[in-house]
């Protein structure tokens, strides 16, 4: 008999639920948590589907979040198989979403079925925050539902992500916070000119060069404890009008902080902004914010996922902060202890995206452990 997890990872698979579509994703969910005893909030904010589940009324609040929505397949002819239906080749399960992240909910579901069974008379409250708007903009999904929670005065002790955060075994890496990441949208003004004719022209590109240099001469910070140094790329320049004898009249540029809690968005910004006045540049920078650094101090919370990954593996879990940016840049400023468990993270937004069908089952029961040991 199959596995119930693996059952509801298939079902989930087959709902084209690319972001921010939900794709009836959540309505799977809902009907198995109504039969858990959950009370489920659908909040629908713009295009995105969200939902907020609860079962008890209590403090302490052992959350699970996650996200329904995937990114595009690609080219169709590229994967080896229909990435919409699940299919099995030797141990692995093949489809868009199987690893970020509909096997991280269909083992959450099912952890939750299981540890109810046996304890109906938990103490505290269960609770699960699903998006469908994690892969696109992430403006309108967990961010407005913690918003929401936090303007009714209701609050989450701790949340476990079921994020792919495991690299080459399962569990092998559990994320205890995340970097921060911080983007500038630059523009330089200059003078249009003709290139044999430097001294009636303004050329931006030369404006902008040794700016660019002193940037990537900085030593941000050299990391602390947690957190690996703080890292500056650019990832777009523009200038140019498409005639070799002309120098231009702007550029353009964008660039983007990982940083580390040695900063805040505020300090970072200011830093910048002191390198380019100290240089004679005619600029306009605008800032994007997508999330703070933030950071689980050990605890209960840590203490619980490292009794169950070891259980299970017979192995502690690294703790790391690296990777990009997740929903709990949004979840852990309302004072919550964030944690992310999941899958391994190798083929997610890949063509032939798969994961260990045995992965998934043992996620289950690592799920399972953690709320055992925390309610």
């Amino acid at each position: 008999m199959t596995k119930p997890e693996i059952e509801l990872l298939c079902e989930l698979v087959q709902r084209q639920s690319i972001t921010p579509e939900d794709a009836g994703c959540q309505s799977v969910l809902i009907e198995r948590l109504e039969a858990c005893g959950f009370v489920c909030e659908t909040m629908v904010f713009g295009e995105v589907t969200n939902l907020w589940a609860r079962r008890g009324s209590e403090s302490p609040v052992l959350c699970f979040a996650g996200h329904t929505d995937v990114v595009p397949p690609g080219d169709l002819a590229e994967w080896s198989s229909d990435p919409f239906v699940p299919t099995f080749k030797d141990g692995l399960i093949y489809g868009r979403g199987t690893a970020d992240m509909k096997s991280g909910l269909a083992s959450i579901i099912v952890a939750i079925e299981q540890f109810l069974a046996d304890n109906e008379d938990h103490k505290g409250s269960l609770a699960l925050l699903i998006t469908s708007d994690e892969e696109g903009r992430a403006r309108e999904g967990t961010l407005k539902v913690i918003e929401t929670l936090t303007a009714r005065a209701e609050t989450i002790d701790w949340c476990v992500i079921g994020e792919p955060s495991s690299e080459k075994q399962l569990a092998d890496l559990v994320r205890v916070g995340r970097r921060g990441s911080l983007s500038g949208i630059l523009t330089v003004n200059g003078i249009q000119g003709h290139v044999a004719y430097p001294q009636l022209a303004d050329n931006p590109i030369r404006r902008f060069a040794p700016v660019l240099a002193e940037l990537h001469e900085i030593e941000w910070d050299r990391g602390n404890e947690y957190f690996p140094p703080t890292s500056f790329q650019v990832v777009d320049i523009q200038s140019g009008i498409g005639a070799p004898n002309v120098t231009p009249a702007k550029l353009s540029a964008r660039f983007n902080f990982r940083y580390s809690t040695e900063w805040n968005h505020e300090s970072l910004k200011t830093r910048v902004h002191e390198v380019f006045d100290a240089h004679d540049i005619d600029y306009e920078l605008k800032w994007h914010l997508s999330g703070e650094p933030f950071l689980t101090n050990p605890g209960a919370l840590i203490d619980a996922v490292v009794r169950s990954v070891s259980e299970h593996t017979g192995k502690a879990p690294e703790l790391s902060t690296g990777g990009g940016t997740s929903d709990g840049r949004f979840i852990s400023p309302a004072g919550v202890d964030v944690v992310e468990l999941g899958p391994v993270n190798a083929s997610i937004h890949k063509i032939d995206e798969h994961v260990k069908a045995a992965d998934v089952v043992q996620l289950t029961s690592m799920y399972r452990r953690i709320i055992e040991l925390m309610l």
